[in-house]
């Protein structure tokens, strides 16, 4: 049976072996890869096999391999603990999504 905790080295290798099992679905060799996502082809090497790559390269990866979305989702924001903080929440959202729907004023 599998721990629930994984060590560092478990979930950088995952990673790494995700990373490749992608790449290997798009029909691109390493070095293809590497090229595409601007990193060295000893560190895209290294990423599949160690699961071992800088927070830079990583997201080159996850671009080049057009995953880039997903990174989004890696930290959420925790759960509001009270009523008053989801309330807090809410209103900051609704407040930062209407600033998106305003369109620019024009210059007089």
């Amino acid at each position: 049976m599998r721990t629930m905790f994984e060590t560092p080295s478990e979930v950088a290798a995952a990673i790494g072996v995700r990373v490749r099992t992608r790449r290997l679905g798009m029909g691109w060799s390493q070095a293809e890869a590497a090229e595409r996502a601007g990193v060295a082809y000893r560190t895209w090497r290294r990423m599949e096999t160690e699961g071992k790559a800088s927070i830079d390269d990583l997201v080159r990866a996850a671009i080049a391999l057009r995953c880039e979305q997903d990174l989004k989702t890696l930290f959420p924001e925790p759960a509001a603990m009270t009523m008053d903080a989801l309330l807090e929440r809410q209103q900051r959202e609704a407040g930062s999504a209407s600033k998106r729907l305003r369109s620019p004023r024009r210059p007089k």
